[in-house]
């Protein structure tokens, strides 16, 4: 496993910048997340890494070495893409043994490295199966697979379980962060989905518009967003966001609605932006009069979603309730889980 340093990075296509000037310290054995919102050069980023694209500026090191003019097959790195990337005319074994082989390994170290893989990831009674009479799982287990013979000093994933189904991709999440766990090889990882980074990640790096936005552990940034865009994007169902002001220790939203502030922030003038979780919204009396639009229970909570003075809001309401499409309900916010945002920057004012 080793360091990777990424300074100042830059790419463009010709006139579009793709990267602006990206900067992420990724330590020995750390597991990494780049996520983002499509199109934010994230998988680009990755490429960069890999030595698939050329950097425009800056210097990526790995293990201290520059490599922004080393061939991808000298950087010791291991990709698994999305579309697995599987050979289909040879058998799970040979598919694992290939980069071995090309250089060269003697057929007992290839042998052993297989097993010992195989081993890890359940391949032991497939490994004469040929990709078409496998499961999309199990195929990205053999991508996988592929990947770990080498013994990189890291690890590049490219939304390896886009092509999964929901279900299937709950558990590759958990073998994949297990493996990590028991390899403690260095990981970069690529994804949209952001459940995904909350569970899996050690740090997450969110992107948008080819600027890093924040950088921190999941629920570093789940519980203290740096800027409207990371609030809005960290979290599923996304934070409820109001336009408006603060006023006399209140924050008093553009179609006049009111929700108390405690403590009061200090020096805070002008527009604002007010941003609270769903799930730290509560039924009771005391809070503001909303009326019920959508009622969608889950078995083992309830999400609502409820019209407050022309402001579409959603509350995840642990308890089962007896409410209604057409009811009103009073809702109150959990005292030290509102946010606030400059209304003009987007930047985070509260501590």
């Amino acid at each position: 496993m080793a360091e990777v340093t990424i300074a100042g990075v830059r790419k463009s296509f010709g006139a579009p910048h793709v990267i602006r000037g990206v900067d992420i310290d990724i330590d020995a054995g750390e597991f990494v997340i780049l996520v983002g919102p499509s199109g934010c050069g994230k998988s680009t980023l990755l490429r960069m890494i890999a030595g698939l694209e050329t950097i425009t500026a800056g210097e990526i090191r790995i293990g201290g070495r520059v490599v922004n003019e080393v061939p991808p097959k000298d950087r010791d790195i291991a990709m698994v893409f999305q579309n697995y990337a599987l050979y289909p005319h040879m058998t799970v074994a040979d598919n694992m043994a290939f980069s071995l082989k090309l250089k060269k390994a003697p057929k007992p170290e290839i042998d052993s490295r297989i097993a010992h893989a195989a081993s890890i990831l359940g391949l032991s009674g497939l490994l004469d199966r040929y990709p078409r009479q496998l499961s999309g799982g199990q195929r990205q287990r053999v991508a996988m697979g592929r990947a770990i013979v080498r013994d990189p000093q890291v690890f590049l994933f490219d939304e390896p379980l886009s092509n999964l189904d929901a279900k299937l991709r709950v558990s590759m999440r958990a073998e994949i962060k297990e493996l990590h766990q028991r390899l403690k090889t260095t990981t970069v990882y690529v994804t949209h989905d952001q459940i995904e980074a909350m569970t899996m990640a050690e740090k997450i790096v969110v992107m948008h518009d080819g600027i890093v936005e924040q950088i921190g552990a999941p629920l570093e940034l789940y519980d203290r967003p740096a800027n409207l865009f990371v609030a809005e994007f960290i979290g599923s169902p996304a934070m409820n966001t109001l336009k408006g002001r603060v006023d006399l220790g209140e924050f008093v939203s553009d179609k006049g609605l009111r929700l108390p502030l405690s403590p009061a922030p200090a020096g805070l003038g002008g527009p604002a932006t007010l941003g609270i979780r769903p799930e730290h919204l509560r039924l009771g009396s005391g809070g503001f009069p909303a009326h019920v639009q959508i009622v969608e229970p889950t078995g083992s909570e309830t999400q609502i979603v409820v019209d407050a003075a022309g402001h579409t809001i959603t509350c995840l309401l642990r308890e089962r309730v007896s409410i209604r499409r057409g009811d009103t309900v009073s809702i109150s916010a959990q005292p030290g889980h509102i946010h606030l945002f400059d209304g003009e920057t987007g930047v985070r004012v509260t501590d």
